[in-house]
Parts: C-alpha cells; sequence; structure tokens
C-alpha cells in the first residue's frame, strides 16, 4: 500500500522563484543585463485568470458560448509570475503612460522579449512537459 502521506500539503516541495534575463535593454550600474524573477502559480489561481480573461459571445442559433481571449490570458499569467520588477508599482506603470499590469508588461518589452518571457513562464508552471515525457520520468 502506498503512503498517502506523501501528497500531504506540508510534504509537497515548494517551488522556488527561478531568474531570467528577458532583455539586455535594462542593465544595471555596472550593465550587466538585469535578470527577472519569476514563480510559479497554482491550478486554482490559473483558472480565476482564465476567467477573467474569457467572455461569453454568440455562437450558432444565437446561444451564448464562453469565449477565452488568449492575449489577455497570456498577459494576467505573465502579470501574476513576475515577481521582480513589480509590474504593480504605480511609479513603473506611470512612466510607461499604462495602467495595469497585463498593459505594463507588454509596453515594457519587444515582441521577442515578451515571448521569451512568456515562454519562460509556461516552462516554470508545468506547460512545457507533455505526458508522455511524465510517464518516461516516471519509469525511469
Amino acid at each position: 500500500m502506498s503512503d498517502m502521506s506523501l501528497f500531504f500539503a506540508e510534504n509537497v516541495a515548494q517551488t522556488e522563484e527561478v531568474e531570467v534575463v528577458v532583455s539586455d535593454r535594462y542593465k544595471d550600474k555596472e550593465g550587466k543585463p538585469v535578470a527577472w524573477r519569476l514563480r510559479a502559480i497554482s491550478e486554482d489561481r490559473n483558472d480565476e485568470l482564465r476567467n477573467l480573461s474569457t467572455k461569453r459571445v454568440k455562437g450558432k442559433n444565437g446561444m451564448q458560448v464562453p469565449e477565452t481571449d488568449f492575449a489577455a490570458y497570456l498577459g494576467r499569467l505573465i502579470s501574476e509570475c513576475v515577481v521582480y520588477p513589480n509590474l504593480n508599482d504605480t511609479a513603473l506603470q506611470t512612466s510607461y503612460g499604462v495602467k495595469g499590469a497585463p498593459a505594463l508588461v507588454r509596453k515594457m518589452l519587444l515582441a521577442g522579449e515578451f515571448a521569451t518571457l512568456a515562454a519562460k513562464v509556461q516552462e516554470i508552471n508545468g506547460f512545457d512537459r507533455d505526458l508522455s515525457e511524465m510517464a518516461d520520468e516516471v519509469k525511469n
């Protein structure tokens, strides 16, 4: 029989913050690129972000169907996972002329930088692994 206590909340390994250099345009006093700090989120919070990015639209026969705005969801997901810089800082948002963390991160980064950040956020949240990879790890 297996030990169910392995799955108890107090026995789960905590995820650590991850640093990633998203852009070489942001430099410290020594001229080195500044790393952004990221953290993973729970599926509960992910579901909340997805719901905030979903609206009901008319489908076939006038039926209301849910439609997720993927761009809005991705902006919210990234904003939720970025620890540093603080995307909720009012002064930082004001300096870019935007309100809200999702708008700020899009304004701060070039398209490729945003894609790099999005890929890392998805990776730390486990979206980069498929079930066959995890099954192979369990077998070994």
